[in-house]
């Protein structure tokens, strides 16, 4: 029996709206491609999912936004209402997308129009993963998945108790980033860091629906001291908590390929982010082509318009010091700003890195596949990526090598001279 696994354009990372919202209002006819690709090798060959993949993809351009689910997004003020309305007519069209299979291999590609086909991202993701796990969707696997929720739940109970002081010379007076402060008396230790926030970021590789929800509601029914929200923006509206996400890689992507010089493309993004925005949704992603040429865009322009930055490849600790020695030239207060650390992190590798920054910097911490998919099983390690856009290629020059897709490697190689980067 046909089960859908995707019943809610709601059940997608908010990132992929908020960054619809630009693309709509600024490119509208962009054409594009993204592709789907496997990065490690699955137990068993994805090919065979071909046929209940096409099946999935059959309803889910069936489905459309209902009035109940508008009313929500309209409540974020940083939505237009003309966005709203967009929403409002908008449904995925299957002609955008198809399905094949090259022996063991399965493809999965999206080409059209941008602004309909960059959504399937996040459902071909979803749906891929739970039709490739429902083999392994086992009482014991889901007890498993549990116990190592509970193991997490009962590590953050332990942190609260351990973590929170700091030492800081006295007599003086304390100064918090909110603006408040408080008298010191001499010989005390007083608490400054920053507090602990975590987030939801795993609706693209999680287990399962059914899953995703269970620890959603898991995590903020026991720790909301530090659950502070999903990406998921149906899991946010259910469950009352807070919708997270700005931008991804495929918006600053995007502006390689729209006319401009290539050397300005970031500077372009971000400045079209913050003509959009107006100062809603204010952090930045700062891997395209690598922190270094990212922080040479970064000026101080942008340092005050932008809340903080996000992590997504290379090593955090040196990536965290790069953006605090910037903030620090550019006499930027790093107190007011955030760093969000989202690159393959566990709950011991975010508190890792809280203790070493959190006295310096706000700090956020947004984990995927180690919330949505710990269940015993080893997880797949699937991206969707927009690999062309108005008949040329597009690429990063991530961090963390492997993580580069593209295949165009004249476009590469013209990309690495203009920024600087070795191969």
């Amino acid at each position: 029996m046909f089960t859908p696994i995707i019943q809610s354009l709601l059940d997608t990372d908010l990132y992929k709206l908020t960054m619809l919202s630009p693309m709509l209002h600024r490119f509208p006819a962009n054409q594009a491609v993204y592709s789907f690709v496997c990065r490690n090798s699955p137990q068993y060959p994805l090919a065979t999912l071909k046929a209940d993949v096409e099946e999935q993809l059959d309803h889910l351009c069936t489905l459309t936004y209902t009035e109940e689910e508008l009313a929500y997004l309209a409540t974020k003020s940083f939505f237009k209402s003309d966005f709203i309305d967009f929403l409002r007519i908008f449904h995925f069209q299957r002609r955008y997308i198809s399905v094949s299979t090259e022996g063991d291999t399965l493809k999965v590609v999206a080409r059209g129009p941008q602004i309909h086909v960059m959504g399937f991202e996040i459902f071909v993701l979803s749906i891929i993963n739970e039709l490739y796990f429902r083999r392994y969707s086992t009482p014991e696997v889901l007890e498993e998945g549990r116990r190592r929720l509970a193991d997490k739940i009962l590590m953050l109970r332990d942190f609260r108790t351990q973590s929170m002081v700091v030492e800081v010379p006295a007599p003086n007076v304390l100064k918090f980033a909110n603006g408040t402060s408080a008298p010191m008396e001499g010989g005390a230790l007083y608490t400054i860091r920053h507090p602990f926030e975590f987030f939801d970021f795993g609706t693209r590789r999680r287990f399962s629906r059914d899953w995703h929800e269970e620890m959603v509601a898991t995590l903020a029914r026991e720790v909301p001291q530090y659950f502070k929200g999903t990406s998921n923006v149906h899991l946010a509206r259910k469950y009352g908590i807070a919708a997270i996400g700005t931008m991804a890689h495929e918006y600053l992507q995007t502006f390689q390929a729209v006319g401009v010089q290539l050397k300005n493309f970031q500077k372009e993004a971000l400045e079209a982010w913050v003509q959009e925005y107006r100062g809603d949704l204010g952090v930045a992603l700062t891997d395209v082509v690598g922190m270094d040429a990212f922080i040479s865009d970064f000026d101080l322009y942008f340092a005050k318009l932008f809340d903080g930055l996000r992590h997504d490849s290379g090593d955090p600790v040196i990536w965290g010091e790069k953006a605090l020695a910037h903030y620090q030239r550019l006499k930027v207060d790093a107190h007011t700003k955030r760093l969000v650390f989202s690159d393959s992190l566990n709950i011991p590798k975010a508190l890792r890195l809280y203790e070493h920054f959190s006295d310096r910097v706000q700090c956020g911490f947004g984990i995927g596949t180690d919330l949505s998919n710990d269940m015993g099983v080893p997880a797949l390690n699937i991206v969707m990526k927009l690999t062309e856009c108005n008949g040329q290629p597009v690429a990063k020059l991530s961090d963390t090598p492997g993580k580069t897709l593209c295949s165009d490697e004249t476009f590469l190689a013209y990309l690495r001279q203009v920024f600087k980067q070795a191969a």
